[in-house]
């Protein structure tokens, strides 16, 4: 199989590294086949296969079963001529080689991003069993065979920069499992269960879009193999953000349009409004706190190295100081009764800096959907909660906070819950409209249909041939 990998990494010269991921893809193929998507993996799926980093070099569509799928490795182009451009190294080359002293963080940053790839096929390997159409169908599994590409991205890095060590990470990240009492994945919300497309919706809405900020601050890295690799990985990530946003926007436009012929939208199998919601508030705040804290010893250390930068760190009319050692951030916070400033050294706030980004952008695609509810003509509007409610991670975590950020006490807190957090009865009311639909052209009553196929093909297209 090996020989088939579309690569731009000179694979087929690199013997060592062939010997290696020889001995890792058969591992790789039986964790796919025991959690990749259930159900499918006989059955003929139109995807789209990377085959270069040129332009269209990477949207090939041909009919492929996923257990054959050409997952392939790729670095972006060379960086020619630049050099460092934050942190403690400015002006100093990329480095080509993984530096002595920064060996442990950088691994750690590769292992940390490589285990959210399996992890969210694991998340996601039932809901094709109750697919909303056959071309949400093909998204699905489109979503899922880049993240393990995405895994395979981090796997390379493993394999070629990080010895007998990275060989033993790369084993550890298939034997891992979302949930799993003993062997979870790394962070919390990789662990959560997506049972229904509404989740599926929010996570690649909130959750993906974590990961673009994530993958675009190690596209900033001095270590010039991660960023080459990241930089790729982003152009695929934004199609999975792509099946979230329109997702919810189609969800929400297919009630508006029930709510405006006066239906409710629960008794004809449509999802409320307020579930909606709850579900936006759920999955949101389980992202926020993939940024980890905002006060963090481990970001200033990966932003001194040159490891990890800001959101388009490179851009100086965003930062005019790539140092970041004479400022601060700022953070409210209310203690003992009173709002109060916090002052963050700023090079210990790049988990707030990025968490700050990521809300403005949240906060975009909000007002796409409102768009859709404001077209019908309806007053409600889907709303952000606040970076400070329900966190588990950062400081406020442990703290009383509503859902719009005010303090509050844990007894007010828990009475609100079920206006805020979706309930089993919301669980069990989204799973009630998760009808699947495999008909061409055909799709569920919960949901609007797309505004237009994929691969140059009709909506009516057969996008998955099942056997």
């Amino acid at each position: 199989m090996l020989d088939s990998i579309p690569n731009n990494v000179n694979l087929e010269n690199n013997p060592k590294l062939q010997r290696a991921l020889q001995r890792w893809n058969p591992n790789f193929l039986d964790w796919w086949r025991e959690m990749g998507p259930g159900g499918f993996q006989e059955d003929r799926i139109y995807l789209r296969t990377a085959i270069g980093v040129g332009q269209g070099g990477w949207a090939n569509y041909d009919y492929v079963t996923m257990p054959e799928y050409r997952w392939g490795i790729f670095l972006a182009n060379p960086r020619q001529g630049e050099t460092i451009h934050f942190g403690d190294h400015v002006g100093v080359p990329y480095w080509d080689q993984v530096p002595g002293e920064h060996r442990k963080d950088l691994r750690r940053l590769v292992v940390t991003q490589g285990d959210t790839e399996p992890a969210s096929v694991e998340q996601q390997r039932l809901l094709g069993q109750c697919a909303p159409s056959l071309l949400d169908l093909r998204n699905l599994f489109q979503v899922n065979v880049e993240e393990a590409r995405h895994l395979w991205a981090m796997v390379y890095l493993l394999h070629s920069y990080f010895g007998v060590d990275g060989r033993d990470e790369a084993e550890e990240m298939l034997e891992r499992r979302s949930g799993h009492p003993d062997r979870p994945r790394i962070l919390d919300a990789f662990n959560k269960p997506i049972s229904d497309w509404l989740a599926l919706f929010c996570f690649t809405t909130f959750t993906d879009r974590d990961g673009k900020y994530q993958l675009a601050s190690l596209a900033e890295s001095g270590f010039d193999p991660l960023a080459r690799t990241t930089q790729f990985m982003l152009m695929e990530e934004a199609f999975h953000m792509a099946v979230g946003e329109t997702g919810i926007a189609r969800v929400i436009k297919r009630t508006a349009e029930l709510m405006r012929e006066g239906k409710d939208p629960e008794s004809v199998g449509a999802i409320p409004l307020p579930v909606v919601q709850r579900y936006v508030n759920e999955w949101a705040t389980a992202s926020y706190d993939l940024f980890g804290s905002e006060d963090s010893s481990n970001a200033a250390a990966f932003f001194a190295a040159g490891l990890k930068g800001r959101y388009q760190e490179s851009d100086n009319s965003r930062y005019p100081d790539h140092v970041a050692l004479d400022d601060v951030f700022e953070a409210k916070i209310f203690e003992e009764g009173s709002w109060t400033t916090r002052q963050i050294p700023l090079r210990r706030a790049m988990n707030a800096c990025l968490l700050d980004a990521y809300v403005a952008d949240c906060k975009r695609v909000l007002e796409r959907w409102n768009a859709v509810l404001k077209e019908h003509e309806l007053s409600e509007r889907i709303t952000l909660p606040s970076v400070r409610f329900g966190r588990h991670m950062g400081i406020y975590s442990g703290q009383c906070y509503d859902i719009e950020g005010n303090p509050s006490d844990e007894q007010t807190l828990q009475s609100r819950m079920v206006d805020w957090l979706p309930s089993q009865a919301d669980y069990d009311l989204v799973k009630r409209s998760m009808v699947p639909v495999y008909e061409p052209g055909k799709i569920a009553n919960w949901i609007a249909p797309q505004a237009k196929g994929v691969g140059g093909q009709e909506l009516d297209f057969e996008y998955v041939q099942f056997h």
